[in-house]
């Protein structure tokens, strides 16, 4: 083939390649190689057909033929190129940088730009893996040689040499491993790159030479080339601390601090002050120099790799805690070194855990060392050693191995001295140590060991120069760090040299080498202190606390906290010595100097809390308890003050507990004499000078104590003078006497005062107060003990009181209590000075003008001298000074009640109130008294307000009584007291105070008083009962006055003298002034002639009353109530008619009324009218308790149908008045058993509870505990019926001896004992115990044989059992008639009607039987018994439903039940009624549709006052007619649970239990009938019924 041939095929080879047709592309190419093997461009198309063929290997061997033929041909290889970027196989990934190369060169030749690519490409190749580094080098410079060769900017190549640089050097790290050539390419780059960067100095050029820097810190061998960057980037760039940095870390690793080192650190901490090289390389340097605390302090902020070097240098201080830290840190390190210097700091600190630690860290070093032989290492045996006499293990320490076989060995004997030394073995330690510093005679520890162990044998060796002193002063020169030596030095200066100065410098120069020092530090501060060098000591305790953490220092905290207490800084020193307590909250001590600081502050009850938290942690300490009591007293709380002082004094006699108690019992003598409890106030008094006597026997030179026991003696002149008893020691009372104490009275125990004060003179004779207190003990003698002397001349002790009063006006001019106190004496009776005693007021008010006493006093001379405006103003401006002042209110009393003011009382009253002052008390009762005994003035507004609404009679009673407590020599005061008692109901308060009125009346020549006490004593032995001894007092009077008549015929009528009694009323009618008082007289006779069963006479009486000109109500009230009693309603009506005409009436007489009223309906048989008109009359006045209690009283007996409304009336009565509450309370529990409130119903309100309290109230009652009988018979029937057992049984016979105990008037005593025993006897026989109850009534039949009540139940008893033994028999007609007689002698107990009837059912006498309950209903109507009405009516048609559903023939029986259930209808709904005429209907006609209706009635339409047994058999009936009916459709009756029966049907439903017992009985017969003839509907039935039930 030619050539044009070849070129032929190869042009269809290309296009070929064009339209992607490879196939026809190789068979072109094979073409031209046959014809030309070598052809080029062939080789190549075959390659590129082959690669996109898939068919690598061909392409590939394609290629590399074409590259042989012409290498330096471009086609071939950019065809391999391709081949291996786009195939995946390693060969190719490995032949392809040489590709690239081959590229870069061919490239470099035509197309740089193509170059540049074929070089990136190259470089990312050579970056992908680390092992192409060298040639990756190669590459990038080659490409900064051609952007060079091509003219590139510096810019440009600059950016290029940094990539380069950025990219080999973080391929390389520090565990790489580089080799030279690239290293020096690298070099190179950077130096190239420093030399083209503009502009220099820049922040690119910084960061360049930062990375140089970097790079060359990398590589060792390059150290001079590291250190000449660094210094010409420092020569650029000073203020750069990197290249420092570099330079410090360099010297650091290379253990290099010499000048040059320590330049570079100094200039980088300049630069930064807080590098951590910087201080770890000036902190190296002093460590090797033996500046160990600069070292610590530098070495503490340095960088982690200084652990170890601080741990030295804390070391080499004796900061062994702070070593063992620090060693800690370094744990990372894990060295045998730094395990080593931990072990040694730990040994060396004291403390359990820290030998803990030790022992453990003993046993890391052995196991780093991995050598058998370490663990025979002496020096680390002896470290264990120690750390086990850390622990006080003492034989472990002396096991130690291999300390034996070196006995020379310096640890060793350490060691065994510090074990000898902890056997107490001083001698032997002494050896050990002597041996060690011989040993090792540079070793401070030694000698410092040697010094403590002579400072610790005792005085003589510390003493000894050559030994103590001697020991530690060559500890001190051999370690000038060693802390304790100095400590020790500063002992021995200051206990044994007495050098203070050198002590000074020793506690100092100990606590500047350890700061936590605190024994060091507080001495320091102490011997500062001792030596007045305040500025010292609080500089040193400052610079501790700045540095104290919270909780720490304590010793600072304090002694800065007393420094404070100390110069008055109260507030500072609390809250240093809180601060202190954070540290140690158990330090007792630091406590009490807390509450110190509280109580300076005046804040007595942080204070209190403070000294009671001192106490609990040390219950020995007085001073807390002391301190405790002496805030309690400052506070006011006496009481609790003496208990406190009474620990104190109980222990030991401590003189100011003992004064403290005597003060504190003093001030609560004076408060209790305020309240007039003058027997508590002279116990007090008694003890208070005991206590302070002994504190006198201990300190006799106190002039206070002497003071204290004039005040105690002195206090007695308040009280009264036979109780002012005082048992005093016989060394203060002047008399000669073996006695320990002596009973002096009031005068002689102010004369014990007296020689107090006297004594207390003698030691301080020029301090005032002392003469004041003197001269009012003589004033007080003098007031007390009326002198001798004669009347002319003044008393002496008031002469003595008034120099000494003058003596101290002397010595302190400007005390206005002297003053004022001169002019009370000098006004005095006996002085009467009034001119000097003027003079003295005023002068006490100019001293000081805010003086309430002065102006009080002021006012009461200028009131005695009859100058009422000048009085007036000095009081007007006391009550301005001081309105709780009462003396200022008194004077304006008294001045009001010279000038006759209404204000009077009411000032008085005002003075009773602020307190118990003598004068105002005597002055308010006097005024209410005079009030009570003016009966006009009733119904003032000045009556209303004074005496009801402020309460007066109370009040003034109650200030009354203090007052006699303490001047029982005051007959007006007694009589008043006896009139208020009088007034209160208090009769026998009364009868004692007018007693003691008469007998101080007696010795007076004051006649007219003593008529007046004569007649109330008389009054209060008549309303004691005393008549007779009030009969023989109203005869000792002159009888001349009404009420004596009046009260002497009242005191004849009580004691049953009749006669004497209507002689006394009519002489008393003789000296009567006006037609009221004879209406009274008048009815009073009228009452004693009706006593005396005169009624006509009475009646006489009466009538002449109301035919006066001034009538009075209560003889319309007598002639009414006269009426009622005699049942002659006519005139009751007609009394009661004019009595209502005499208008509206208020209080009391609205009950009258009110119960007259009733009383009088209730004997017209007008019963529903009882009850609406007590109703009428609460809604009229229902704030009105009585009224209340009326109504609840009433409905029970009345109206019981409303027994719950009267419940609740009678609760309504106990909330309004508790007076009246005590009795509605009865009614209340009665009305609940009326309509049946048990415990079944309520277990919290039903009629026992009620009853319980009214017996709790009222125990002296017997109608409660009547009522209480009558709830537990309650209780128990209910319990029956419900057929639970009774809870309550066997407490008849108890409740009736309780009831027969009480005190009753006849005829309601034997009334009462009668239902008593019939209830107690029912009781028995509801519980069966028949002979019991028959044993009762033949006990009550003993006494009272003729008792019809009695007689009754023991005939019932008797027929009872009768009937039981003969097994239910006919009763022979003897035992009917003696049943009947026994019932006749009862005609109006109801019950026994009711029994009788029921005993002839049972015998079949039901014409009897009908007749009793016909006789039983007719007394019902005539008592008015509406439930016993109800219950005749329904027994009565029970009875004669009986025949009719026996099937007896007739229609009598038929109408009776008819008869009696519309009765019981009529007189209010009855669901019995009902049941019993739907029975009657269902008799009569079964399938009618009334029997249904009225059935379903009571089954569907029940209320809840529908008994269930009414339901129930009413339910039982309705499915007989609706299964005789064949109705398919049975009812389903639901069960409902039982509900409370009412009282009125307790009677009669235990017989209609019967009853429905039998039908049941009677059902089950049905049953067993219809089981054995197979009667298939009625066993359905049942089974039904069953199921319906269940």
């Amino acid at each position: 083939m030619s050539n044009k041939e070849v070129k032929a095929a190869l042009k269809s080879a290309r296009e070929a390649i064009n339209n992607k047709e490879f196939k026809e592309v190789l068979k072109h190419c094979k073409a031209v190689l046959k014809l030309e093997k070598n052809n080029y461009n062939a080789w190549v198309f075959i390659g590129k057909a082959a690669s996109e063929l898939e068919q690598p290997d061909q392409s590939q061997a394609a290629y590399k033929k074409a590259v042989e033929l012409e290498p330096e041909q471009l086609l071939a290889w950019q065809g391999l190129a391709n081949l291996y970027e786009n195939t995946d196989q390693w060969d190719f990934k490995d032949e392809l940088p040489n590709v690239y190369q081959k590229l870069v060169e061919l490239y470099a030749r035509t197309d740089k730009n193509k170059s540049y690519d074929m070089i990136k490409k190259l470089s990312d190749i050579y970056l992908s893996d680390r092992e192409y580094l060298k040639q990756l080098a190669k590459v990038w410079l080659q490409l900064v040689q051609l952007k060079e060769e091509d003219g590139a900017e510096k810019k440009e190549l600059v950016q290029l040499l940094q990539t380069m640089t950025q990219l080999l050097s973080d391929c390389i790290t520090e565990n790489e491993k580089q080799d030279n050539e690239t290293q020096q390419h690298l070099i190179t780059a950077f130096e190239k790159a420093m030399t083209l960067t503009e502009p220099m100095p820049g922040e690119e050029h910084r960061k360049l030479s930062a990375d140089f820097i970097k790079y060359l810190s990398k590589l060792p061998h390059e150290e001079v080339k590291m250190k000449e960057a660094c210094r010409s980037m420092l020569s650029v760039y000073p203020n750069q601390s990197y290249p420092l940095e570099v330079l410090c870390s360099h010297f650091l690793k290379t253990s290099n601090v010499d000048d040059d080192a320590v330049s570079c650190f100094s200039r980088l901490l300049e630069l930064v002050p807080n590098s951590g090289l910087g201080h770890l390389g000036l902190g190296t340097k002093a460590l090797l120099e033996g500046r160990y605390k600069e070292a610590v302090d530098d070495l503490k902020t340095s960088s982690a790799g200084g652990w170890y070097s601080l741990a030295e240098a804390q070391f080499k201080i004796h900061r062994y805690s702070d070593s063992a830290a620090s060693s800690s840190q370094g744990r990372f390190m894990a060295s045998n070194k730094l395990l080593r210097l931990k072990l040694e700091a730990l040994v060396r600190t004291e403390g359990e855990l820290a030998a803990d630690q030790a022992l453990e860290t003993f046993s890391q070093v052995i196991c780093l060392l991995h050598d058998p032989k370490a663990v025979k290492d002496p020096v680390l045996l002896a470290l264990k050693g120690r750390a086990h006499l850390n622990k006080g293990q003492l034989d472990q320490t002396l096991k130690v191995e291999n300390l034996a076989s070196n006995p020379s060995l310096p640890q060793g004997l350490t060691l065994r001295g510090l074990a000898h030394l902890a056997e107490g073995q001083l001698q032997l330690a002494e050896q050990s140590f002597l041996q060690a510093a011989k040993q090792t005679p540079d070793s401070g520890e030694c000698f410092f060991l040697l010094g403590k162990l002579y400072w610790d044998m005792g005085s003589e060796t510390r003493k000894d120069r050559s030994k103590t002193h001697t020991h530690l002063l060559k500890a001190a020169k051999l370690d000038p760090h060693l802390g304790c030596a100095f400590r020790y030095l500063g002992h021995y200066y200051r206990e044994v040299a007495n050098d203070s100065a050198r002590a000074q410098g020793c506690y100092r120069k100990a606590f500047q080498l350890n700061s936590d020092d605190a024994e060091s530090g507080a001495a320091s501060v102490d011997l500062s202190m001792g030596q007045g060098d305040m500025e010292s000591a609080m500089a040193t305790l400052e610079s501790v606390i700045e540095k104290a953490t919270p909780g720490s220092a304590k010793w600072a905290w304090m002694r800065r906290g007393l420094y404070h207490l100390k110069v008055g800084e109260h507030q500072q020193a609390i809250s240093d010595l809180q601060a202190a307590l954070r540290a140690d909250p158990e330090d007792w001590v630091c406590w009490e100097c807390l509450g110190e600081a509280y109580l300076n502050r005046r804040s007595f009850t942080a204070a209190l809390k403070s000294f009671g938290k001192a106490h609990q942690l040390h219950p020995g300490s007085i001073y807390s308890v002391y301190q405790a009591a002496a805030i309690k007293q400052t506070l006011g709380k006496f009481k609790e003050a003496v208990d406190e002082y009474l620990q104190i004094t109980t222990q030991q006699d401590y003189v100011p507990a003992l004064k403290g108690l005597g003060e504190c019992q003093l001030s609560l003598a004076k408060s209790l004499m305020e309240d007039c409890r003058d027997g508590g106030a002279i116990d007090l008094i008694q003890q208070a000078i005991h206590n302070l006597y002994r504190a006198v026997q201990l300190r006799p030179d106190l002039s206070c104590l002497w003071k204290l026991l004039g005040d105690a003696c002195t206090a007695v002149r308040v009280v009264s003078p036979n109780r002012a008893q005082v048992e005093v020691p016989t060394l203060l009372t002047g008399f000669d006497s073996s006695k320990q104490d002596h009973r002096l009275n009031q005068t002689e125990t102010l004369k014990a005062g007296e020689r107090c004060y006297a004594h207390a003179l003698k030691l301080m004779p020029e301090v005032a107060s002392l003469w004041y207190d003197l001269g009012f003990n003589y004033y007080h003698q003098a007031t007390i003990s009326p002198s001798d002397q004669h009347q002319d001349c003044p008393p002496l002790n008031l002469q003595k009181a008034q120099q000494c009063l003058k003596k101290a006006i002397q010595m302190d001019s400007e005390n206005h209590t002297y003053w004022n106190a001169l002019g009370v004496i000098s006004m005095s009776k006996g002085l009467e000075s009034y001119g000097l005693a003027q003079h003295c007021f005023i002068k006490s008010i100019q001293v000081e003008p805010n003086n309430v006493v002065a102006w009080t006093n002021l006012g009461t001379l200028y009131l005695k001298k009859d100058n009422i405006e000048l009085a007036h103003e000095a009081f007007k401006i006391a009550q301005s000074l001081e309105p709780l002042y009462v003396n200022c209110w008194i004077g304006q009393a008294l001045i009001a009640e010279r000038v006759g003011s209404y204000d009077t009382m009411d000032l008085f009253r005002h003075t009773t109130e602020l307190c118990t002052h003598m004068e105002g008390v005597k002055g308010y009762a006097y005024w209410v008294c005079s009030t009570l005994l003016d009966k006009t003035n009733r119904d003032s507004e000045l009556y209303r307000y004074n005496i009801v609404q402020m309460n007066a009679v109370s009040a003034a009673h109650v200030a009354l009584c203090k007052y006699t407590e303490r001047i029982q020599s005051d007959p007006d005061a007694f009589i008043m007291l006896g009139y208020l008692n009088e007034h209160l109901q208090l009769k026998r308060q009364a009868l004692q105070a007018y007693r003691r009125a008469v007998e101080l009346l007696k010795s007076t020549s004051s006649s007219d008083l003593l008529v007046f006490s004569l007649g109330g004593y008389a009054r209060a032995l008549c309303n004691s009962g005393q008549w007779e001894e009030a009969v023989q007092v109203f005869n000792s009077t002159p009888l001349q006055d009404l009420t004596e008549l009046v009260g002497l015929a009242l005191a004849y009528c009580r004691a049953g003298l009749f006669p004497e009694s209507i002689s006394a009323y009519e002489r008393a009618l003789a000296v009567t002034s006006n037609e009221k008082e004879k209406a009274y007289i008048l009815t009073a006779l009228a009452l004693l002639q009706h006593r005396m069963g005169n009624l006509d006479s009475a009646k006489t009486l009466l009538f002449k009353c109301s035919v006066l000109k001034e009538p009075i109500s209560e003889s319309l009230l007598c002639l009414c109530a006269l009426g009622l009693v005699h049942s002659d309603a006519t005139l009751a009506a007609a009394a009661l008619t004019e009595l209502l005409k005499q208008g509206s009436a208020s209080g009391g007489v609205v009950e009258q009324r009110c119960l007259l009223t009733c009383s009088l309906l209730a004997l017209q048989g007008n019963y529903s009218a009882v009850q609406r008109e007590a109703s009428r009359a609460v809604h009229s006045n229902p704030g009105n308790a009585s009224l209340w209690a009326l109504l609840s009283r009433v409905i029970p007996q009345y109206y019981p149908r409303k027994a719950r409304g009267g419940a609740v009336a009678g609760h309504i009565a106990c909330l309004f008045s508790m007076t009246q509450g005590k009795r509605a309370l009865l009614y209340s529990g009665v009305n609940q058993v009326a309509y049946g409130k048990h415990t079944g119903e309520d277990p919290h309100r039903n009629a026992f509870k009620t009853l319980q309290k009214a017996v709790v109230l009222c125990p002296d009652d017997p109608a409660t505990w009547a009522g209480l009988m009558a709830a537990c018979h309650t209780e128990n029937t209910a319990c029956y019926l419900s057929g639970s057992p009774p809870h309550r049984q066997s407490l008849e016979h108890t409740l009736m001896s309780v009831v027969s105990e009480k005190g009753m008037e006849r005829p309601l005593a034997q009334a009462l004992e009668g239902w008593v025993l019939q209830q107690a006897v029912l009781g028995l026989r509801q519980q069966g115990q028949l002979e019991q109850a028959e044993a009762l009534c033949m006990q009550v039949l003993s006494v009272s044989p003729e008792h019809p009540a009695v007689l009754l139940s023991l005939t019932q008893v008797q027929c009872q059992r009768l009937l039981l033994t003969e097994g239910g028999t006919v009763l022979p007609e003897q035992v009917l008639e003696q049943l009947n007689k026994a019932v006749l002698m009862n005609p109006t107990n109801l019950g026994a009607w009711h029994w009788l009837a029921e005993v002839y059912r049972n015998q079949g006498l039901l014409v009897q039987a009908v007749m009793a309950y016909r006789q039983s209903l007719q007394l019902a109507l005539q008592l008015g018994a509406h439930s016993f009405q109800v219950a005749s009516l329904l027994r009565l048609a029970l009875l004669a439903l009986g025949p009719c559903m026996a099937g007896v023939p007739g229609n009598d029986w038929k109408d009776l039940v008819m008869e009696a259930t519309t009765e019981v209808l009529k007189l209010g709904s009855s669901p019995m009624a009902l049941l019993f005429q739907a029975l009657l209907q269902y008799v009569n006609k079964m399938t009618a549709r009334e029997t249904r209706r009225l059935l379903e009635r009571l089954v569907y339409v029940s209320s809840d006052d529908t008994p269930v047994t009414v339901v129930q058999v009413a339910s039982w009936y309705l499915l007989r007619l609706l299964h005789a009916k064949n109705d398919q459709e049975l009812i389903n009756v639901s069960k409902r649970p039982p509900r409370p029966y009412g009282a009125t049907l307790l009677l009669y439903l235990m017989y209609i239990r019967a009853v429905m017992v039998s039908i049941f009985v009677f059902l089950q017969v049905l049953l067993q009938h219809a089981k054995t003839t197979g009667n298939q509907r009625l066993l359905e039935l049942h089974s039904q019924l069953t199921s319906s039930s269940s």
